[in-house]
Parts: structure tokens; C-alpha cells; sequence
């Protein structure tokens, strides 16, 4: 099934339905997809329908500060948390598409609970091991609750690694630029070359490593 809205404030109703025929439903969703160092991530939430969270919202449209509040509040009332991730030495090996869909089925794997309903966000399924029910939502992120919980999550945990990176790797500014290709990111990769982190398989990169 596939939806899309563009209200900019999540609802529940694709989870009330679920909840209403006895379904264990998360919300999943990505981010890195278009960085050129670091992992890809995914998280997906399930939500307490007993234990609401206010004010979730897309995570793109939050501070810092606000996603890692929300982000603590969701670890506290949501029935489960999962969170995985594909290197960017998978990215370069099997390909973005591939890392994506390896990603996810690591987050929803080390989900503490079963899942029955997926709520994906986009129009891609990149969940095609997830046998149960899966509804695509067109910037699921801004539509449901549970995908904008997991949008926070992934956010949250993966800026935060990049950071910690950062101090390893510290001529590539992480801490600014979470492995985005700004300029001055690429900059230091032209004078310095990529660090393990670094995907090969990007263009930008890759031309800038023949140097």
C-alpha cells in the first residue's frame, strides 16, 4: 500500500489501525543515505499507544537540542527501539541500494519485539525481507508519528557516531559536517586524501583520491 500527504504534523491514524486489529506496528526510516563518509542508518520505533509522545515531528525540521530530548523520551516510552547500519565499506561493495535494504534489516532484527506492520517511509521498499505488512508513506516522516519518532532516532544516533568520529579523524570536520560533502569537507580530503570512513565509490571522493 502507498500513501502520501503533506501535512507537516504526524498523525496516528496508519498506527491506530493497525492497533485496532491487534498489530504490532513500527515506523522506519533512514538517514545518510546521501553522505560521503559514515554509515547509512535506520531505526524503527514502536510506539506505546498508553505512553504518547509530544511533539514529534520530522527530524529534519528540528534542533539539535529538540532531537535529543525527543529522542530520550522515545527511548523511554516506546515498546521498542531498534537501530542498524551498513558501513561505508558496504556501500562501496555492494552498492548504496544493497547497504540500504542491509541497514534496515539490521534495524528491525535487533527490534526487542516481532514485528507485524512496517510503516516505511518514501516510495521504496527497502524492507523486501520483512515479510508482515508494509505501508509506504510519501514523506512518511511528516505523516506518521512512528516514522518521524524513528526519522529522530536514526538522526540522533548517527550524528552522534560522527562525532565521536571526529575526534579520530579530525582534519575532516565530522562534528560540523556528519560526513556531508561540504566544501571545506572536501577540502581537507583533496589535501589530506579519505580517511576509512570515507566512501571510494562517491565521485567527488573518488576523483579527488586520483590526486
Amino acid at each position: 500500500m502507498h500513501y502520501s500527504s503533506s501535512q507537516a504534523v504526524p498523525h496516528l491514524r496508519h498506527e491506530q489501525a493497525d492497533w485496532a486489529d491487534g498489530l504490532v506496528v513500527g515506523g522506519i526510516d533512514e538517514v545518510g543515505r546521501g553522505a560521503g563518509a559514515g554509515p547509512v542508518v535506520h531505526a524503527v520505533v514502536v510506539l506505546d499507544p498508553d505512553k504518547p509522545i509530544l511533539k514529534l515531528r520530522d527530524s529534519k525540521t528540528l534542533t539539535s537540542a529538540a532531537r535529543s530530548h525527543l529522542a530520550e523520551r522515545i527511548y523511554e516510552r516506546a515498546h521498542a527501539v531498534g537501530i542498524g547500519q551498513a558501513s561505508a565499506t558496504e556501500v562501496d561493495t555492494i552498492g548504496l541500494s544493497r547497504a540500504l535494504q542491509r541497514s534496515a534489516e539490521r534495524a528491525i532484527n535487533n527490534l526487542a519485539i516481532p514485528l507485524d506492520s512496517l510503516l516505511i517511509d518514501g516510495n521504496w521498499d527497502f524492507c523486501p525481507h520483512f515479510s508482515g505488512k508494509k505501508t509506504l508513506i510519501t514523506k512518511g516522516d511528516r505523516v506518521s508519528r512512528s516514522i518521524a519518532a524513528a526519522s529522530i532516532v536514526a538522526k540522533v544516533y548517527r550524528d552522534t557516531l560522527m562525532i565521536d568520529q571526529s575526534h579520530t579523524y579530525p582534519i575532516y570536520g565530522f562534528e560540523a559536517n556528519k560526513g556531508y560533502l561540504s566544501t571545506t569537507h572536501l577540502e581537507a580530503i583533496a589535501q589530506h586524501g579519505p580517511s576509512p570512513l570515507h566512501r571510494m565509490s562517491w565521485a567527488p571522493i573518488r576523483q579527488l583520491s586520483l590526486f
